[in-house]
Parts: C-alpha cells; sequence; structure tokens
C-alpha cells in the first residue's frame, strides 16, 4: 500500500486532496493545527488502517522529523508528499510588515523545504513530490505581495527537485489553483470587486472546487502522470491564460485612466 503524506489536510484543498487519495487505495497521514478537523478526515476516510492524523505546526523546527517519523511508524515507507498547507489575505508589498512577511515565507516555503528535504531519504523510485502554487505564481496578482513571493519560490523549487532528483525516479510537479471555494476563500468572495475579478474575467462558468485540486493532484500520484516531472498544472478554468471578459463586462461603462 502507497503512503501519502498531505500537509494543511484538516480543511479545504488539503482535505479533499487526502480523503482522494484515500479513495485511490493509498494510506494518508494528514497534518494539520485543528485536532477536531483532522479528526474529522479520519471519520471522512473512514479506515483506521488507512488513515492517520498528525497536529503539528509546520513551522516548528522538529516538525519535519515528527511527521517523516509518524508516517514510517505507522507504515514503514513514504511514496507521496503533497506540500500543500498555506495561509491567504496577503497585503500588497508597501502595506507589508515584516512579521507578516515572515509568516507567509516560513509557512508556504520555508516549511515545504525543510519538509522536502527530510522526506526525499525515504522516496524510492516511482515515488513524488506536489507542491500546491497559485495562479499567483504563474502572472501578476493584486494584493499579491508575500503570498507571490512565497508561491514563486515553490515553484521554483518544484523545478529544481525535478531535476536534481528525477533521475533517481522522484518526480515533483505544482498544482496551480485559481480561486477555490475553500472556507479561506468564501469570505473573500463577499468583496464584490474580488468576485468580478474573478468571475468575470474567467472562461469557464463557474469557480473552482476542491474536487478539481484534488483531482489533479491524484493524477500527479497515478500511474497515467508518471512521465510528467517539473511542470506547472494550471487549475484555473483560464483566468489565467485567456483574455477572457464577460458581456457584463464588456457591457459595463469604460472609465478612462
Amino acid at each position: 500500500m502507497q503512503v501519502a503524506i498531505v500537509t494543511g489536510a484538516s480543511s479545504g484543498i488539503g482535505f479533499g486532496c487526502a480523503t482522494k487519495l484515500a479513495e485511490a487505495g493509498m494510506a494518508v497521514l494528514g497534518t494539520g493545527r485543528d485536532e477536531q478537523r483532522l479528526a474529522d478526515l479520519a471519520a471522512a476516510v473512514g479506515d483506521p488502517d488507512r488513515v492517520a492524523t498528525l497536529a503539528v505546526d509546520l513551522t516548528a523546527d522538529d516538525s519535519p522529523q515528527r511527521i517523516v517519523d509518524a508516517a514510517l511508524s505507522r507504515w514503514g515507507r513514504i511514496d507521496y508528499l503533497i506540500n500543500n498547507a498555506g495561509v491567504g489575505s496577503p497585503k500588497p508589498l508597501h502595506e507589508t510588515d515584516d512579521e507578516s512577511l515572515d509568516q507567509f515565507l516560513n509557512l508556504m516555503l520555508r516549511a515545504p523545504f525543510r519538509l522536502t528535504r527530510e522526506v526525499l531519504g525515504h522516496l524510492t523510485p516511482g515515488s513524488a513530490i506536489i507542491n500546491v502554487t497559485s495562479t499567483f505564481a504563474v502572472v501578476g496578482g493584486l494584493r499579491g505581495g508575500a503570498y507571490s513571493a512565497a508561491k514563486g519560490g515553490l515553484t521554483a523549487l518544484t523545478t529544481h527537485i525535478a531535476c536534481q532528483y528525477g533521475a533517481q525516479g522522484i518526480r515533483c510537479n505544482a498544482v496551480a489553483p485559481g480561486v477555490t471555494v475553500t472556507p479561506m476563500v468564501e469570505k473573500r468572495l463577499d468583496d464584490p470587486r474580488f468576485r468580478k475579478i474573478n468571475t468575470e474575467m474567467t472562461p469557464a462558468p463557474r469557480l473552482g472546487r476542491v474536487e478539481d485540486i484534488a483531482g489533479t493532484v491524484a493524477f500527479l500520484c497515478s500511474e497515467a502522470g508518471s512521465f510528467i516531472n517539473g511542470q506547472t498544472i494550471v487549475v484555473d478554468g483560464g483566468w489565467s491564460s485567456t483574455k477572457y471578459l464577460s458581456d457584463f463586462g464588456l457591457d459595463s461603462d469604460w472609465v478612462q485612466r
């Protein structure tokens, strides 16, 4: 039985990835900070032989060792690492203080770097690392700030890992979600400007769902994705790759700049 580690698995995209990989027959170690939500993950998987959880602060010095030890002590192997944990609501560069900068970089770049480093020695040919990045690592984004910097660094780390360890049969890819309806995003969708930017400029007639991202991650962990390495797969309904504007947007009054 193959084993996957999923960070940020207590809600949103991480929860969806963990349950999707479990449905594919894997054993899953889900990490997060909220023990109750992690208990919900274990209940959703429904098979105690194929799920374990660990409440941990990913930015803590001992967290990589604790996570790896938990997976190995339970199943004796690690096949997939899904670096998903993140935080939202960034600010523009000029509004970002050092404390916020450190928070974003520590959680979304330093933590996956350190966890991947700890996991690498236990991966065997055919294994893979999936880094969940963002469209803000692909195109410029308003208010991206430290979030964009962290996710962009994670994209660069992805291609390095793919190159450095690909010959050992270890693949590394990134999945870059667009706006995906999760608890972290729902509040932002109450902002009319944020909603317009993402609905009126997306060719697909809906916003992203957790299942869209989880399915892409599962594909990259499958035999069907076994020759994909060093890539970023953008899952955003065409938002970042087209100049689409809805009829509403085209019919709106133009304001000279």
